[in-house]
């Protein structure tokens, strides 16, 4: 009897050890693999337990709910839901994955904003990467009172935001980001660039103004300081810029060709051919290449230009006027030549 047992005791003891190691096993082992790459978890804010770990189910990150589930109550992870945006690497022990949603772990978004018109278009690329969506932040970036506290006008807002690749946490909210872009637009001025468009006597929102008109007129940076100094030598004698692409924002035909003289007429504070000196505000988001082109714009003499009739995407330069309309009609040939009228 006292032999039937200790053979007793010794299975259950076996048998505790093998569900013990089993145990441990699933809790610290190497979780579910991958065979497409890592898991990427949204947990919106607000989210509940309950659906973080269907989340979890239905992504194949959790496969052992029963062991999940005591295990975040032991960790007390139920009542301490945060949302964010996890990577998961493929293999993820359950005390590893508990670990990191209970602390927070986010993994940071990379934003990238370039060749931005309008602001509902940043606001539309925004929301790919973060929770808030594109209405919200457009919201926020046409609050009068943001606006005001942020040291601009609505009509120069765009001068806030500096095309970059910039990171942020997925959960970042509008006021956030605004906050953030403050910050970076900040940085941006340096003493040095500040004391740059003093000299041109030029606002930052000025300088932000006239290099989106540069940045519309040409893709060949090597040209920018020098069409900056153009409008440059126009504005310091009182000449309307007559900026074309001024014109297009103001039609709404940004894709516009050729300029027609009925084109000239409309009614607009972005028409600077009616009205001299800056318009309102930008045309689109200068890059920093064209702000800095402003801020060291080359010294010449030159009051106007075209394109050049190659249609190379470069410009003919003139000092007179004369000489101006002898590039123009060269360049009207070269589109009538190739049946471009609009």
């Amino acid at each position: 009897m006292k032999r039937v047992l200790i053979i007793g005791l010794a299975l259950f003891l076996a048998a505790g050890g093998f569900f013990g190691w089993r145990l441990y096993k699933t809790v610290f082992g190497p979780g579910p693999r991958f065979d497409n790459g890592d898991r990427i978890l949204l947990i919106p804010t607000g989210s509940t337990y309950e659906q973080v770990v269907e989340s979890l189910k239905q992504s194949g990150v959790v496969e052992d709910e029963k062991t999940f589930d005591l295990l975040a109550k032991r960790k007390k992870y139920a009542s301490k839901v945060k949302p964010g945006r996890y990577r998961l690497p493929s293999g993820t022990s359950l005390n590893d994955l508990l670990n990191k949603l209970r602390s927070g772990e986010q993994e940071p978004v990379r934003i990238t904003f370039t060749n931005i018109r309008t602001l509902p278009q940043l606001a539309g690329q925004v929301s790919k990467y973060i929770e808030a969506d594109s209405l919200a932040l457009i919201e926020s970036m046409r609050d009068q009172a943001t606006i005001d506290r942020l040291g601009f006008r609505s009509e120069t807002m765009m001068c806030l935001f500096v095309p970059n690749t910039y990171e942020f946490w997925w959960t970042t909210k509008p006021e956030e980001f605004l906050e953030r872009m403050s910050k970076e637009y900040k940085r941006y001025w340096t003493e040095d660039r500040k004391s740059k468009a003093k000299r041109i006597e030029l606002s930052q929102s000025e300088v932000s103004t006239l290099a989106s008109i540069v940045q519309a007129e040409t893709a060949k940076p090597e040209e920018a300081p020098i069409i900056a100094a153009v409008y440059l030598n126009r504005l310091r004698i009182g000449m309307a810029l007559q900026a074309d692409p001024t014109l297009k924002f103001a039609l709404g035909m940004d894709s516009l060709t050729r300029i027609l003289t009925k084109d000239l007429e409309i009614d607009s504070p972005y028409n600077t051919y009616t009205h001299v000196g800056l318009p309102p505000g930008p045309i689109n988001m200068p890059e920093p290449r064209y702000i800095d082109a402003v801020l060291n714009a080359q010294k010449n003499d030159y009051l106007y230009f075209c394109a050049r009739e190659t249609l190379d995407g470069y410009s003919n330069f003139a000092k007179t006027y004369e000489q101006h309309l002898v590039n123009a009609r060269r360049y009207q040939r070269a589109l009538n030549e190739r049946g471009i009228y609009r």
